[in-house]
């Protein structure tokens, strides 16, 4: 069962998007699956995603269905770690700022 406290590393990129004016649903369940971030505009689920996401077989499996289910919605999902977040938190929240325009524009 989910505990639905965001991380720290998952507040720090809220607030990075939404400094950038993007809209941010955190803790979000589309009834079957948890997400950390969804961003209902663009159609991104945003994954961050500690060690074991990585490492753990089970776990790296039951990603790549959840993505799979996700990409039969149209729903894309990005998986972000940790550690990507704690050193590079403005590069990636200029991406997916950047990513979330582009998909409004088409």
């Amino acid at each position: 069962m989910q505990n639905n406290i965001p991380t720290k590393q998952a507040l720090n990129l809220i607030t990075a998007l939404k400094k950038r004016g993007i809209e941010i649903k955190s803790e979000y369940s589309d009834g079957h699956k948890h997400v950390d971030l969804y961003i209902p505009e663009a159609k991104i689920y945003i994954e961050i995603d500690g060690l074991q996401h990585y490492t753990d077989p089970k776990l790296f499996v039951a990603d790549l269905f959840r993505d799979h289910y996700s990409n039969n919605d149209k729903i894309f999902t990005k998986h972000i770690s940790n550690q990507l977040i704690e050193t590079h938190l403005e590069e990636i929240a200029d991406a997916i700022a950047q990513i979330v325009k582009e998909r409004l524009i088409k």
